[in-house]
């Protein structure tokens, strides 16, 4: 399922600014492209059902504003697409007080990416990350490759390396 890449190999024609980051970083990663539905209730748990993978497996990556003033407040959350962000966890993770979700205008402009399609990886100005606690367990996690119907394949722990992350438990 899906093609691998590292260097150029087998993401001719799905490069995004998150397979450009991965390929230049040497990587390995999976591309995955799938057919969106634009009427998904949720594109985080239609690309789940599109691929075939278990909900746990496959992860959202939100936005948030907390009351920190790095980055405008801004940190990204990658969470199972079937859990929730715990917003108490989340600011915790990264010594704010208080997070909630950013507002959409704000998240697209910051990451360069649309909601749906939001990556992890490659975003126009690089936020802190913090990916849930549950990832460190799988072989490889799902996140979007940076356009809605699109993941990319990857571990756990290249994600957290690529993106200068780290794990907490963060979901609920």
């Amino acid at each position: 399922m899906g093609r691998k890449g590292r260097g150029r190999e087998g993401v001719e024609g799905a490069a995004t600014p998150a397979t450009r980051v991965l390929t230049q970083a040497a990587v390995e990663f999976s591309v995955h492209p799938y057919e969106h539905d634009p009427r998904a209730d949720s594109y985080g748990l239609e690309a789940a059902e599109a691929l075939g993978l278990q909900p746990a497996e496959v992860f959202k990556t939100l936005v948030a504003q907390t009351d920190s003033d790095r980055d405008h407040g801004l940190v990204v959350a990658v969470v199972p697409v079937d859990r929730q962000v715990d917003l108490k966890a989340l600011a915790a993770a990264v010594g704010a007080k208080k997070a909630a979700m950013a507002p959409v205008p704000l998240v697209e402009r910051t990451t360069g990416y649309v909601v749906g399609g939001v990556s992890p990886v490659g975003q126009k100005r690089p936020l802190r990350t913090v990916v849930d606690a549950s990832a460190q367990v799988l072989p490889r996690m799902y996140v979007s490759g940076g356009r809605r119907g699109f993941d990319i394949g990857l571990s756990p722990a290249d994600l957290v390396a690529v993106v200068d992350g780290r794990f907490a438990p963060i979901s609920r």
